[in-house]
């Protein structure tokens, strides 16, 4: 989702931040970084439910997850071609339910990573989200989850039709947001995604933790 706040060719007013650090919009990725890992358990209950191994199913689902993410299957069609290229086939009733619970499991928020973007907002400073995300969870999230209300841009794969570490999807992120690269900082927990984003110049960082986050952006004078 492209969601402007300003007018086009609006900038935030210049400051003491920007003139010291020059950054105008800090971005984040969500899984494992706005919201927890999912509990184990969880992996567990789904490959129990499809009678594979719990490896057998992360191995199908990293093969598969990008058509997913794109937005181009639902969760049941996703469980559905994951399943049957492991041999499995099961009703639609438990496609759905393995649906739920992979949504259920991505949906604990990490709540002091939600403090630190609302400091940052507080701030005067743009604040972003930048995920591959499919649309049922998307949906959810909106309706449920008041961080997803908090950005000034949120750019989600299965709405752009293009995934990270793709160079499409930071692009739609840099318009969106209306800066230069270099006015932009980043976190992701997955290296290749934060070595695409350093290819187009923007600030971006592997996710460790809030106060890592913090040190970062206190450096670059966000704070």
């Amino acid at each position: 989702m492209i969601d402007y706040r300003r007018s086009p060719g609006q900038r935030r007013n210049t400051g003491e931040i920007r003139v010291k650090g020059g950054i105008e919009a800090v971005v984040f990725d969500y899984g494992k970084v706005i919201s927890l890992p999912p509990e184990d358990s969880v992996a567990r209950d789904i490959a129990a439910l499809a009678g594979l191994p719990v490896k057998t199913m992360e191995d199908l689902a990293l093969r598969f997850r990008p058509d997913y993410d794109r937005g181009l299957v639902s969760a049941s069609g996703y469980y559905e071609t994951l399943l049957r290229h492991g041999g499995v086939r099961v009703d639609a009733a438990v496609l759905e339910r393995m649906g739920a619970m992979d949504i259920a499991g991505w949906s604990r928020i990490n709540g002091e990573t939600v403090r630190l973007m609302e400091r940052i907002k507080a701030g005067g400073t743009m604040l972003g989200i930048l995920s591959n995300m499919p649309w049922d969870f998307l949906a959810m999230a909106r309706e449920n989850m008041p961080v997803f209300r908090l950005p000034d841009a949120g750019i989600f794969s299965c709405e752009t039709g293009t995934v990270k570490p793709e160079e499409a999807i930071y692009r739609s992120l840099i318009s969106a947001l209306d800066c230069r690269p270099g006015e932009i900082i980043f976190f992701d927990d997955i290296r290749v995604n934060v070595d695409a984003a350093l290819s187009l110049g923007i600030n971006a960082f592997v996710w460790q933790d809030p106060l890592t986050a913090e040190e970062i952006l206190k450096q670059h004078v966000v704070f």
